[in-house]
């Protein structure tokens, strides 16, 4: 299936090297490969709204940027999203340790249910990131 045409505009530019920077390239590969015509201007939205706008800004370093994605993301129980930001954090330099006083802190201010939820999540993501790190 052809994938529909691309704006390539700068805000969009930013944002894809952004998005890659911190999810990571095959994240981010099959985030548009799965993508249809349906589906392709909401990743392009995503890129340029999100990655190529707030991600980019000033003001806050990556690493604290990930760390507030991933407490937002926990009291949405977005478990798809948080998997994913989790593996960013990661890669902005978050450390284990501070993941899990995010979601301790997360588990006060959000639920124990939420927090429960994100806790497996992280475990696994920390699992396979340990392992990754380790070949």
């Amino acid at each position: 299936m052809d994938r529909p045409e691309i704006s390539m505009d700068q805000q969009y530019e930013d944002g894809l090297q952004k998005r890659k920077q911190v999810m990571g390239e095959d994240f981010v590969e099959r985030a548009f490969a799965g993508a249809d015509e349906f589906t392709m201007p909401l990743q392009e939205f995503i890129t340029r709204n999100a990655w190529g706008t707030v991600w980019c800004r000033d003001g806050l370093d990556m690493k604290s940027r990930s760390l507030v994605t991933v407490a937002m993301l926990t009291a949405l129980g977005s478990t798809h999203e948080l998997k994913g930001h989790l593996r960013g954090a990661l890669n902005n330099g978050a450390k284990k340790e501070e993941l899990r006083e995010v979601l301790l802190q997360a588990a006060v201010y959000c639920g124990a249910p939420m927090a429960v939820n994100a806790f497996r999540i992280a475990q696994e993501v920390i699992r396979d990131w340990d392992a990754s790190q380790a070949a």
